[in-house]
C-alpha cells in the first residue's frame, strides 16, 4: 500500500499550523477528496474519509481495494471544529459517504452541506431527516453565498447530463470564490458540450479534475483521463491544475504521467500531489 504524504496527527499538525497562521492552503484528502483553509476556516470538498467501499464490496467480482492510506479519519479531521462548508458532488459514495459526513456535521454543528438539489431525498435518507435545516441544494447555474464563500453550480457529465423528473442535474461540479481566488472542482465528469463554455468566464485558478478515465472494462462510470484534464484547463484558462480521482482503488486508477506531458505540452501549469501533501498561494 502507498504511503500518504502526511496522515493523521503530522497532517492535523500541518492543518493546525496553517489555521494558526491564517494562510489558504488546500490539501488532498484521496481520491477527490479536498481541504481549504482560509482566514482560519476550512472547507471540505467531496470528502471520502473511511473504507465503506472496501468493506461492501469485499465478497463481490468487483473488490474496492484501497492502494494508499488513508489521510486522516472523519472523527480526526471534525474535531478541528472549523468547517463550514462541505461538499457533495452526486450520491456515489466515494462523494457522499455516510461515514465520512455524519461524523463531519456532528462535530462542526457551522457546517453546511452543499448538495444537487436533485439528491435532497436520498440525502436525507443517508443522514437523517435532523439535516435537512443544513443542506444548501442547487442545480447548473445556480449560485448562493455562505460563510464568505460564493458556490456556484456546473453540470457534470457521469457519464452524461443526468436529470430528475423536473429537469434538476444529479451531477454537479461546484465553483467557489473565496475572497477574489477561484477554485473549480468538477465533481466526476466527462467533457460536455457546455463545460467549457460555462467554465471559461469564470476566470478559475485552480482547476481540481479527475483523471482515472473511462474504461468500459471497470463497469463503473468514467471521467476525464489524464490528457483530457489538462486539455480543459488549459481552454477554461485555469492558472493551476491539480489531477484527483487516482491512486485510491486498484481497479479504477490511472497513474497522472499523461496529465503531466500534456500540462507540459500546453504550458498549462500543474502541480501533482501526493494524497495528504498541500499546497499553498
Amino acid at each position: 500500500m502507498k504511503p500518504a504524504f502526511l496522515k493523521e496527527e503530522a497532517f492535523l499538525a500541518e492543518v493546525k499550523a496553517a489555521l494558526a497562521s491564517g494562510e489558504r492552503r488546500l490539501w488532498w484528502l484521496g481520491q477527490s477528496g479536498f481541504l481549504i483553509v482560509q482566514n482560519r476556516r476550512a472547507i471540505v470538498l467531496d470528502p471520502y474519509l473511511s473504507d465503506s467501499l472496501t468493506r461492501k464490496y469485499a465478497k463481490t467480482d468487483k473488490p474496492h481495494t484501497r492502494m494508499t492510506e488513508l489521510v486522516v479519519s472523519a472523527e480526526c479531521l471534525g474535531r478541528l471544529g472549523v468547517i463550514d462548508l462541505i461538499t457533495s458532488s452526486h450520491n456515489h459514495t466515494d462523494h457522499f459517504d455516510a461515514e465520512t459526513l455524519l461524523p463531519l456535521l456532528k462535530a462542526n454543528p457551522q457546517a453546511k452541506l452543499v448538495i444537487p438539489a436533485a439528491n435532497r431525498a436520498m440525502t436525507l435518507e443517508r443522514l437523517g431527516e435532523q439535516f435537512g435545516d443544513r443542506l444548501i441544494e442547487l442545480d447548473d447555474g445556480q449560485t448562493t453565498e455562505t460563510a464568505g464563500v460564493r458556490i456556484g453550480a456546473v453540470a457534470a457529465a457521469h457519464p452524461s447530463i443526468e436529470r430528475d423528473e423536473i429537469g434538476k442535474c444529479r451531477f454537479l461540479g461546484y465553483y467557489l470564490k473565496l475572497d477574489m481566488f477561484k477554485i473549480y472542482h468538477s465533481g466526476d465528469t466527462l467533457l460536455h458540450g457546455g463545460l467549457v463554455s460555462a467554465l471559461k468566464p469564470l476566470s478559475v485558478d485552480v482547476a481540481l479534475l479527475p483523471i482515472n478515465g473511462d474504461r468500459p472494462e471497470r463497469r463503473v462510470a468514467g471521467n476525464l483521463d489524464g490528457k483530457q484534464a489538462a486539455q480543459l484547463a488549459h481552454e477554461i484558462g485555469a492558472r493551476l491544475a491539480i489531477p484527483c480521482h487516482f491512486d485510491l482503488f486498484e481497479f479504477n486508477t490511472e497513474p497522472p504521467d499523461d496529465f503531466v506531458r500534456e500540462c507540459e505540452r500546453l504550458g498549462q501549469p500543474y502541480r501533482v500531489l501526493r494524497n495528504g501533501e498541500g499546497y499553498s498561494w
